[in-house]
């Protein structure tokens, strides 16, 4: 929840820097569907059937993280999205080399108030032996901020990847020129 959050923050801080909001409504995403099933398997499969089949889930986990891929090479020249996408990948990689589970630190997931059950499957967790524990969530928004969580360096990079791609798209004071939309659209905004 907390990276979404700072997504959504990122996206309206053009207003502070001058940016032309309406230019973000514009923009046009290829099999945008493909992005939101992603999303909404993420969550079923997290917070409604957690303590489902681990194997469906895991196998679920990770095609989502395909079909976020196949969404990102549709629409690899939107601002931003490339950056989203390694930020995406560095988790997707890390959860396939951890058997469908991001590493988390114990201390981290302490601080931010996340009690892990057993047997319910999670993103994120204390592996015994993980591969490529520095792309985990070792990053922690601490109790008792709103959102408290754990976060890692690929939901860094998505935070990133959309801020900039907000500014870029929306010609802030922060970019040097705006993103150029198709002619058609562009015409719209004159």
């Amino acid at each position: 929840m907390l990276v979404l959050v700072l997504c959504v923050l990122s996206l309206a801080s053009p207003l502070l820097f001058g940016g032309q909001m309406s230019r973000l409504a514009l923009v046009r995403f290829r099999g945008w569907w493909i992005l939101v099933a992603a999303l909404l398997a993420q969550i079923v499969i997290i917070e409604v059937v957690p303590d489902a089949n681990r194997t469906l889930l895991e196998s679920v986990h990770m095609a989502t993280y395909v079909a976020a891929g196949a969404f990102v090479a549709m629409n690899w020249r939107v601002p931003g999205l490339l950056v989203i996408a390694l930020g995406g990948a560095s988790n997707g990689i890390t959860i396939a080399l951890n058997g469908g589970q991001l590493p988390a630190s114990r201390p981290a997931l302490e601080m931010a108030g996340i009690q892990v059950g057993n047997g319910d499957f999670i993103n994120s967790g204390v592996l015994k032996d993980p591969v490529l524990p520095l792309l985990g969530d070792y990053f922690v928004w601490p109790e008792p901020f709103p959102f408290a969580n754990v976060f890692s360096v690929g939901d860094v990079l998505i935070v990133l990847g959309t801020l900039y791609g907000a500014h870029k798209i929306t010609g802030s004071r922060l970019v040097k020129r705006p993103w150029r939309l198709p002619d058609d659209i562009e015409a719209m905004l004159v």
